[in-house]
This record gives structure tokens, C-alpha cells and sequence, in this order.
């Protein structure tokens, strides 16, 4: 049983928290920890700190009260005479925000989110300016982690892709041609030879031929002949036909494309498409699959849905709802967000699971 104690109406906490006085409101400003905050007169000069600042900028209000606030950015904004340009800019907007490197007492450097807002009196005159300061630092070491391995992953998807092309022509310019030649001399010969002689020969064919479609198949897998020669969707139906026919599936692919994507931006919604395919054929148990290609804000945005057992349900995928985290999806996810797009995976209306990415027509990374 929770117990509350109610405060008569004139208790003078309750007063403060129904009409905040002065009092109150800089005790509220004092024990922020996380900003700093403080007020400049008209000129720049510092005449408020809170615990905040002195936390975050290492001076105490001994140390600061009275100071030009330009005593916190590093000398090239001196130069470029920054912080004046600041205090213009909050006077004739109301208020400035920016994102940039300041100074603590012992000078070093932290990344800093500041707004500085314009105060003005009744009648309009300036009475001076509040200025509020975070500290970014960790949170643009994180970002540019981020950064950095998104650029890394690109390189590596790019290398990767650069690879699949390279093997894909030496296979069909060399071993392809190579085997169709022998499998023509192979039928030259046989057409010479006794009847007994020839269905062995033959027999060699057809184990050729055979072979020959199987490279075929594994060029195709490592780049889409489609994809340099005709069209992204042309190459999505070679592949959905591939798929439907192996597992059974029916498929339907619908596309509303204002214009055929770059290379970079096909090469990215293929492989994507390809790897969400290879997911519903092993783990969704789906009869059928739909596949929609439509041209938004200057990208694709491409669905993939089938009536299969949905999210997290498959057989080989995680029963607890983390599907997301399977190595492909997270293969899916960052191909897209490499590419400067984003990926999500939800159940289907009718069903199954719906993949959903978008990808901009100007790359932002590599395939």
C-alpha cells in the first residue's frame, strides 16, 4: 500500500512549486549537472554559473564571474572573430545554436552543442544573453566510430563486389568457353563413332553440358549479367524465377520505377534482395513472395513479403523475436546504411514477413 502525505495549501513548498520564485528557479539552474549554464551581460561578460559549468569548463565561479565568455574558444575562432559573431547573430535571430571545439581552464579541448539566447526588457532593450553548453565529446567519438566503420564496411563490400565481377568474367570468358568447346567436340566425335562408342561419348556431353550450367548458375550468383547489360528488374526476375522454380514458390514482382537506379544503388538493392530471398527460401516455409520496386525521394524503396511463418518463427532463426539479429539480416542492414538508407524487417499484413529498405540514388558507400 503506497502512503501519500498531503501538505496543507499554505505550506510554503507547495507555494514554491505552484508560483516558482526567483529562488526556486536558481536552485532548479544550479543543480544541473549535465549543462552549463549561465548568463552574459550585453557585452559578452560572464555573470552567472551554475554547478554544471563549472563541472564541464573546470572554472569555478571565482575563477569565470566578470571574464569575456571568449575565453572558452580555442584561438582560431579568436581570429576569426567567433564568439562576437555569435552574440550578433542571437541579437538579430532571438537565439544561436552551433556545434563546435572549446577550451576548459586547464586547455584542453572538449566537443561542445551550445545556444545562446537573446534577452530582451519590456520596452526591447538588450539585457544580456543566456548561454547553455553540453558537453559531446563521447557522443561525437561514437558517431565517428560509427563513421569509420560504415566507411571500412564499405571498402569491403566494394573490394567484395569488384571480386564477384572479376571471377564472374574469368569464369564465363575462360572455363565456360573453354568447356562449350569441348562439349562441341565431344558431339563431333560422337556422331563418328559406333553406336556403342557414341552413348558413352554422348554420356560425356551431357556431363558437360550439365557442368556448363552450373557455372552459368555460380556467374550468375556472383554478378548478374543483367545488371551490366539490361536492368535491375530484369535481373530480380532472372533470380526470383531461380528461386520459385528450386523451392516451389510462386512469386510476383511489381515495379514502379520513375528511372533504372545507378550501378552502385542496383548492385546494393540486388544483393539485399538476393540475401532476403535466400533467408524466405531456408527458414520462412512461404508459398509465395512479393517483390515491389517503387522510385521515392530520389531513391528506391524496395518490399520483399511472403506468407510464410513470419518473424522470428522460421525453423534455424531465433523463437524470441530476434530474428533481426541473424548474421543475413544484419548482413541486409548495414548494406543498406552503408548505402546512405535504412532496412527494417516487420510481419506482413497478410501474414509472413515484410523486409522493407530504402536505398538513395546517389550512393552513399559502397555496393
Amino acid at each position: 500500500m503506497v502512503h501519500s502525505v498531503a501538505m496543507p495549501a499554505d505550506h510554503p513548498a507547495e507555494r514554491d512549486f505552484e508560483h516558482p520564485t526567483e529562488d526556486a528557479y536558481r536552485l532548479l539552474v544550479d543543480s544541473v549537472l549535465d549543462y552549463a549554464i549561465f548568463m552574459l551581460d550585453p557585452t559578452g561578460r560572464i555573470v552567472s554559473w551554475n554547478a554544471g559549468a563549472e563541472l564541464i569548463k573546470g572554472y569555478t565561479a571565482d575563477d569565470i564571474l566578470g571574464e569575456h565568455f571568449s575565453v572558452f574558444y580555442p584561438p582560431e575562432d579568436l581570429v576569426a572573430r567567433k564568439p562576437w559573431r555569435e552574440l550578433e547573430v542571437a541579437v538579430d535571430a532571438g537565439r544561436f545554436e552551433d556545434e563546435g571545439w572549446r577550451l576548459r581552464k586547464d586547455g584542453t579541448r572538449f566537443w561542445a552543442n551550445v545556444v545562446i539566447t537573446a534577452l530582451f526588457g519590456p520596452s526591447g532593450e538588450l539585457r544580456g544573453f543566456a548561454k547553455v553548453t553540453r558537453d559531446m565529446t563521447e557522443h561525437r567519438r561514437v558517431e565517428q566510430t560509427v563513421v569509420e566503420q560504415r566507411r571500412l564496411v564499405g571498402h569491403l563490400v566494394e573490394a567484395q563486389e569488384l571480386e564477384r565481377r572479376r571471377i564472374a568474367w574469368d569464369v564465363h570468358d575462360d572455363s565456360i568457353q573453354s568447356m562449350v568447346a569441348v562439349g562441341m567436340r565431344l558431339q563431333l566425335l560422337a556422331n563418328r563413332l559406333p553406336p556403342e562408342d557414341a552413348a558413352v561419348v554422348r554420356q560425356l556431353d551431357e556431363a558437360v553440358r550439365a557442368c556448363i550450367g552450373r557455372l552459368r548458375n555460380l556467374v550468375f550468383r556472383l554478378r548478374p549479367p543483367e545488371l551490366d547489360r539490361h536492368s535491375l528488374v530484369q535481373a530480380l526476375d532472372h533470380h526470383l524465377t531461380d528461386v520459385a522454380g528450386a523451392s516451389g514458390m510462386t512469386y510476383r514482382l511489381r515495379h514502379e520505377l520513375d528511372h533504372e537506379p545507378p550501378a552502385e544503388s542496383a548492385v546494393t538493392i540486388f544483393r539485399i534482395c538476393q540475401e532476403a530471398l535466400a533467408n524466405i527460401r531456408k527458414h520462412a516455409r512461404a508459398s509465395a513472395v512479393e517483390v515491389s520496386l517503387t522510385s521515392v525521394d530520389d531513391g528506391t524503396l524496395v518490399e520483399i513479403a511472403d506468407d510464410g511463418v513470419g518473424v522470428g518463427s522460421g525453423a534455424g532463426e531465433p523463437s524470441d523475436g530476434r530474428a533481426s539479429d541473424h548474421f543475413g539480416m544484419i548482413e541486409m542492414r548495414e548494406r543498406a546504411e552503408t548505402a546512405g538508407g535504412w532496412w527494417s524487417v516487420s510481419e506482413s499484413p497478410g501474414g509472413g514477413a515484410l523486409v522493407r529498405f530504402w536505398v538513395p540514388a546517389s550512393h552513399g558507400g559502397a555496393p
